[in-house]
């Protein structure tokens, strides 16, 4: 019994850690048409054209771009609400996004008219002067898709264009809908829907087209981006970040010279390879160059994908293109041969700085790794780079841009706790520069896990008992028995691009807080893991104001003028990779988006306070040793991604260690019947049989007692 105790905790630690530690304003050229009427939509709407767009840049009035505008800098030049009046600041309406999973997205606004996006890839137009819902668009994403998102079902917002709203499907599908009443106006199927490809990301509208990239990398995909025509659907370019099958022909000289760099021996095309484009994308009209963030390899581990060793270009890349054609310009690799999962697919802001008495076009970034990075955007040249957490991978980057990197972050021999972990120094979530103060403002944080190289590793094996093997991911490493040694943060980083170091910092009661926005106002607004919208002075970082949300919050605050008043907004909604196992809100609201005003004086709406949630008990254990073991390995193949170590957290997929004594005794009518497939609970019965069923539940039963006994001991220790 003494092995099966040692497994299951080896288990509860890793997964335990990694869990708690995965243009201008309109309103004068309406004609006068009543503000939210169909008529003043379509003028409104129909006005956002690429002129329009360029202007954002000088006229944030609206918002009009996931990033408020081409820059991506999430800087408001709106000054209506300052560090001196921001106490005043109150609810204007709530409105009730009736969704039970993360909320990532950006609201798109256009003269009181807002866009948003909810999980499942749902639109929701609302009056932004009143909260009034003026349509719904839902894409009726299968709900089985669930199971092919690596990091929830969710999204992060809508593209504006010429009186249509783009919108990317969880399962594949761009869409073009009909700004005025929600009317789809085409559909192009994206991917190839019989591989693990999903998109969760924002589309981008450059010169007439829409652009969208797709995730799936952990599952095994090859990663590319598209571009189709905003006004007809018709596919105009599309690039990928990695080489194909090398007995094919490559699509370009971009990809003849990125498979240079990669070891066909490792077959790498057979796991995709990789380099998803999922999320960052940034455009410079002057020098006509679009950039995008490239992912992480296919597997993780690169001495299964590329044994060779290599770059394996363009993986944690940046990369510029040509929007015209997608022709490939420059790049720069973040993390050269990425063995981490460290992502540069994290936010990119277009920035002018003065760098050593000298005036540089540059682009900034906060990967995954855990380095900050100043790049010339005009040719990829490498200016700085420097940690802005703790890392244990590297020592720095070198005058030519290439990482110094650690022996022992190879991870080729026993544990090693990765610092930056998979969660990243820095997600997906917006960070923000404020030229006034000069200062970029990242959402960082810390999330402990201790790796082993997985050495058996094939492709879609289930063999071993790797992090989600049974529910087809492919990392190449595996869950290590030994504890990490730092603990799980996050906090609220504002950096000095120029001298690349800290201004200020703010402490958060965890990590996965919500992304940033930064205004003229010098202020900074960023929502929390633990349900608050907060206000902090751009310059010092003291806190000024804040408000209650009801949940957590994950995406980036906006804010855009109606009507002369200036108002911020919010989309709140606990989820993601990291809230689907763990939640540090005491109030367990749906989520919703929340708009404020200076003087606004509506009640906040009621929230659920979240119940207190005994462990599982009173069920006899009728398995052995042998069972119990093997019931543990089949949990996390299969179970521990979405619900976490038995009575260990808990998020917003429910954690087992609480279900009731009558769920768990029924627990192959939810594996194996589909009884919930339609909240995304995926139907195990081609993989798992009942018996296969009866061994999980010992295992749970095994993990809650387990769980009981640790927290009654260290009870006992604390009244000693």
């Amino acid at each position: 019994m003494q092995k099966i105790s040692s497994f299951l905790g080896s288990i509860a630690v890793f997964v335990g850690f990694a869990l708690s530690g995965c243009g201008g304003g309109t309103s004068s050229s309406t004609s006068g048409e009543k503000k939210g009427s169909p008529e003043h939509i379509k003028a409104v709407t129909g006005a956002v054209d690429d002129e329009m767009l360029k202007k954002q840049m000088s006229d944030s009035k609206n918002w009009l771009s996931y990033g408020l505008n081409y820059a991506e800098n999430r800087f408001s030049s709106l000054k209506e609400i300052t560090t001196e009046n921001v106490k005043d600041l109150g609810l204007v309406w709530s409105y009730d996004l009736a969704a039970v999973r993360g909320v990532e997205a950006s609201p798109i606004v256009v003269d009181g008219i807002m866009y948003a996006t909810g999980p499942w890839s749902i639109v929701y137009a609302i009056d932004a002067r009143t909260g009034k819902e003026l349509w719904k668009y839902d894409p009726k994403v299968p709900k089985s898709y669930g199971e092919k998102a690596c990091c929830d079902v969710v999204n992060r917002g809508v593209a504006l264009y010429k009186g249509k709203v783009f919108v990317a499907s969880l399962d594949g599908r761009l869409i073009a809908l009909n700004a005025v009443n929600g009317e789809k106006i085409w559909e192009q199927l994206t991917v190839d829907q019989s591989k693990p490809y999903t998109i969760t990301g924002a589309p981008r509208l450059i010169k007439g087209k829409v652009i969208i990239g797709n995730g799936g990398a952990e599952y095994g995909v090859r990663g590319y981006i598209t571009a189709y025509e905003a006004e007809t659907g018709k596919q105009a370019w599309r690039f990928y970040s990695v080489p194909g099958d090398p007995s094919k022909p490559y699509e370009n000289k971009a990809m003849e010279m990125a498979a240079k760099t990669w070891d066909a021996k490792g077959k790498y095309w057979e796991a995709g390879g990789g380099g998803t484009m999922w999320d960052a994308m940034a455009f410079d009209p002057d020098l006509n160059l679009f950039y995008v963030g490239t992912g992480n390899g296919s597997p993780w581990n690169r001495r299964h994908r590329s044994p060779g060793g290599g770059d394996n270009l363009f993986l944690s890349s940046i990369v510029a293109l040509n929007p015209d054609n997608g022709e490939y310009k420059w790049h720069y690799q973040t993390t050269p041969g990425d063995h981490w999962d460290y992502t540069a697919t994290q936010h990119l802001i277009l920035a002018d700085l003065k760098i050593g008495g000298k005036d540089r076009k540059v682009i900034m970034q906060a990967p995954k790794n855990g380095f900050f990075f100043v790049i010339d955007r005009t040719n990829g040249e490498f200016i700085s780079a420097k940690n802005f957490v703790n890392v244990n991978w590297a020592t720095g980057y070198d005058e030519k841009g290439r990482p110094q990197e650690i022996e022992e972050a190879l991870y080729k021999s026993g544990a090693y706790e990765a610092i930056p972990g998979p969660y990243g120094a820095h997600n997906w979530h917006p960070m923000a520069f404020n030229p006034q103060t000069g200062l970029v403002y990242i959402p960082a944080q810390g999330v402990p896990i201790v790796i082993e190289d997985d050495k058996d590793w094939k492709y879609n094996s289930t063999a071993t008992a790797g992090p989600h093997n049974g529910v087809g991911w492919n990392t190449g490493i595996l869950a290590s028995a030994v504890p990490p040694k730092s603990v799980p943060f996050g906090h609220l980083l504002a950096w000095d691009p120029i001298n690349q170091k800290a201004a200020w910092k703010i402490d958060h009661v965890a990590p996965w807080n919500g992304g940033v926005l930064t205004t003229a106002g010098n202020l900074v607004f960023q929502g929390t893991a633990d349900g608050r919208i907060v206000a902090y002075n751009a310059k010092s970082g003291e806190k000024l104001w804040e408000s209650p949300t009801g949940t957590g919050v994950i995406a980036a605050p906006i804010t855009y003028e109606v009507d002369g008043k200036q108002y911020v907004s919010i989309a709140a909604g606990w989820g993601g990779v990291y809230g689907l196992g763990m939640a540090h809100s005491p109030t367990e609201t749906p989520g919703k988006v929340y708009t404020f005003a200076i003087g606004g004086k509506e009640k906040m709406p009621e929230f659920a306070k979240v119940e207190q949630k005994p462990l599982l008990d009173g069920i006899e254990i009728k398995a052995t040793p042998a069972e119990i073991q093997l019931g543990g390995k089949l949990y996390i193949n299969n179970c521990v991604f979405c619900h976490g170590v038995p009575g260990v957290g808990g998020g917003r997929i429910p954690n087992l260690g609480y279900s009731s004594k009558e769920k768990i005794q029924d627990l192959d009518k939810y594996v194996l019947e589909g009884v919930l497939a339609d909240r995304g609970m995926p139907n195990f019965k081609d993989r798992l049989k009942k018996e296969d069923v009866e061994k999980i539940k010992a295992f749970i039963q095994v993990t809650v007692m387990q769980v009981k006994q640790q927290m009654e001991a260290m009870m006992k220790a604390k009244k000693q």
